[in-house]
């Protein structure tokens, strides 16, 4: 009766027959059973309580295995239940120990994929987790153990596509997925873990369309097995795709929800769904609300990009090149998926601030990871970052090109919010160089888009194009400031500038900002342009 009501989900059920069961008589393996249940009911105190108990069981009767399978368990709780790396750390290193000389055994197998993950998620290695996901998957097909099996095939299948392997990685999280969904892993958090995966994959190389379709195959099974836990964690990821579509109400309502049910049962795993969110109302134009939020989840990557974004939008490069700097050194150069959204932001960050050499070096990586991840998504990418290198460096024609084939990559993939602030950028270089009616349809285009997303600060951006504010009746500049302006039209980057006219950065830097004053002008590309325009240069 106990099995038959956990195979159904069915886990009020569960807990009352096994409490019931434990009145009578204390055993290892009920209270083990207890301890899932009571994961799967958000009950932390049952959880922690019954698996402790249980450990304790399994070492008196000298069983290894059980007291290190349950402790491999409490590795878990302790992440998710409290956020305790240290705790988690400590359980795992007592499940390394007890499993010594039962290395052939499925509950060996588990803890080589904890290991995988922590290379993975935590040391950024994805060689060391393919190696133990390979062994882990080899160690289930022995023991006939198909949720161990699958579990490693698919973080084998993560690392695959986060070193690069898109193809080949998506392969085995396609096969993976497929078995856990279809009944042949028992084990519902295992199933989970394995959907989790999936899906983390799709986004890490953009390809939404893959990652949409198994939300929807997750979120289906969730609601049969009655799992709040997982659903909440997939909701979140479900609304990545939604803000990337366009569908940001039905995204917004995804994250309230997830958020609500993590607070409530897993206050650490929030981060993610605040990220998540920061992210939207970034979008949205909401920006004191995003970077509160960013605050919040501060060390999840959405969250440490984002704060990255806020910074180069508040025209503040130099921080933005700080932010991803820490986050590219600490993720290092093993993860190519990883690193893209950071270069892409790299970019323009050195563009922006001048220095077009290290613009290019992150422009030459990110162009190396878009063309061996091969989606349109992150090809959008390295074109727009392109054209935002061409636009600081003068190259009007070359960033037309540039960000005309990113908007018409982005329009393909499905990016409704990236194609139209594209569009706003190419509007405004397209302005800046005297091509006002192409400036005006691309501008009404974005604002419009813009519009029906709800996005207020884009769409008041992309008016600006449409009723310039200048540079109709621009202010005179010195001798001085056009001097460094034409330093600036031959791609010289402010400390560059600085030793050439044996000058400080930070003067050079405060003759360029109050150059872009005089004439009301954007950025630098859109003062060279408009200083060739007028015969200045």
């Amino acid at each position: 009766m106990i099995a038959e009501a956990i195979r159904r989900g069915d886990w009020e059920e569960a807990k009352r027959l096994l409490q019931t069961e434990l009145a009578e008589r204390e055993s290892a393996r009920a209270l083990e059973q207890l301890g899932l249940v009571g994961w799967w009911l958000d009950d932390a105190a049952l959880t922690f309580d019954s698996r402790e108990r249980a450990y304790q069981l399994y070492r008196d009767q000298n069983d290894p295995r059980g007291a290190a399978r349950v402790a491999l368990w409490l590795v878990w709780d302790f992440l998710a239940f409290r956020g305790d790396t240290a705790v988690a750390s400590g359980w795992l290193e007592r499940a390394r120990r007890l499993l010594r000389g039962h290395e052939r055994t499925a509950e060996f197998g588990w803890l080589l994929l904890r290991e995988g993950e922590v290379a993975l998620f935590r040391g950024h290695d994805p060689a060391a987790a393919i190696k133990l996901a390979i062994r882990a998957a080899q160690l289930g097909r022995s023991t006939g153990d198909t949720g161990l099996e699958f579990t490693g095939v698919a973080l084998e299948g993560l690392a695959l596509v986060s070193s690069g392997d898109v193809a080949g990685g998506m392969r085995r999280l396609d096969e993976a997925t497929a078995a856990a969904t279809a009944g042949e892993v028992k084990e519902a958090l295992t199933v989970g873990i394995v959907c989790c995966w999936q899906i983390s994959a799709c986004e890490r190389v953009r390809d939404y369309d893959r990652a949409a379709q198994w939300c929807e195959r997750v979120l289906e099974f969730t609601r049969r097995w009655h799992i709040r836990p997982l659903s909440a964690v997939c909701r979140a990821s479900y609304a990545g795709v939604l803000i990337w579509r366009g569908a940001w109400a039905e995204a917004e309502s995804e994250l309230m929800a997830a958020t609500k049910e993590l607070e409530r049962a897993r206050p650490a795993m929030v981060v993610q769904t605040l990220a998540r969110l920061g992210e939207l109302r970034m979008r949205q134009g909401r920006i004191d609300e995003a970077e509160a939020l960013f605050e919040q989840a501060a060390g999840q990557p959405i969250a440490r990009l984002g704060r990255a974004a806020l910074a180069l939008d508040r025209g503040k490069p130099e921080d933005a090149i700080a932010e991803l700097t820490r986050f590219l050194g600490q993720v290092g150069d093993k993860e190519a998926t990883v690193r893209a959204g950071a270069l892409e932001l790299l970019v323009r960050a050195h563009a922006s601030a001048g220095d077009q050499r290290a613009a290019a070096r992150a422009l030459k990586e990110l162009r190396t990871i878009a063309q061996s991840l091969g989606t349109e998504p992150l090809a959008a990418s390295a074109a727009a970052a392109e054209g935002a290198l061409l636009r600081a460096s003068g190259d009007t024609a070359g960033a037309i090109d540039c960000l005309e084939r990113a908007v018409s990559l982005y329009q393909s993939s499905g990016a409704p919010y990236e194609a139209a602030r594209t569009r706003t950028d190419l509007a405004e270089l397209q302005a800046a160089a005297g091509q006002r009616q192409a400036a005006e349809r691309l501008a009404r285009q974005a604002s419009d888009a813009f519009r029906k997303l709800g996005a207020a600060g884009e769409e008041a951006r992309a008016k600006r194009v449409l009723k310039p504010s200048g540079p109709a009746s621009p202010q005179p500049i010195t001798g001085r400031q056009l001097e460094i302006l034409r330093l600036v039209a031959k791609g010289m980057s402010n400390t560059e500038i600085a030793r050439r006219l044996k000058l400080s950065d930070h003067t050079v830097k405060r003759h360029v900002a109050n150059v872009l004053t005089k004439l009301r002008l954007p950025s630098r590309a859109a003062a060279v342009a408009f200083a060739a325009q007028q015969g200045l240069l």
